[in-house]
């Protein structure tokens, strides 16, 4: 064999190579994208818990700042079925802000494992 057939193999082999890496570094991009866009949709999630949660005490704080104005033995009838409805919004509102938690953490648990196998892609994910 000649130098320039060696050569030419080496070649052929470190681009073969660098074709691999770059297929592994695209495919853990992807993984990345996909990570961030499901903490995004958690993000989203856990707004709207707070938006629902924060409905509840708004009625409460309502319904306390005008309870001098009503008798509540005498309305009794209206304030039980809102209560419940504000008990359940607001068990809603934990549900949801609490289930957005552990998948942010879930996800930045992925993140991380992802940023550990590749440290090209752990400099563009700065967190």
């Amino acid at each position: 064999m000649s130098d320039t057939s060696i050569s030419e193999a080496e070649r052929i082999r470190k681009e073969q190579e660098d074709d691999m890496e770059r297929r592994r570094d695209a495919r853990r991009i992807g993984e990345a994208q996909l990570i961030l866009a499901e903490k995004r949709t958690a993000l989203a999630v856990m707004r709207t818990g707070i938006a629902v949660y924060a409905l509840p005490l708004s009625v409460l704080g309502l319904l306390i700042a005008t309870s001098r104005y009503y008798d509540p033995r005498q309305v009794l009838h209206l304030l039980v079925p809102l209560l419940v409805l504000c008990a359940g919004l607001a068990v809603l509102g934990t549900y949801l802000v609490t289930r957005s938690v552990l998948r942010l953490r879930r996800q930045d648990k992925m993140l991380c494992s992802i940023k550990a196998e590749s440290p090209r892609l752990a400099a563009l994910i700065n967190e």
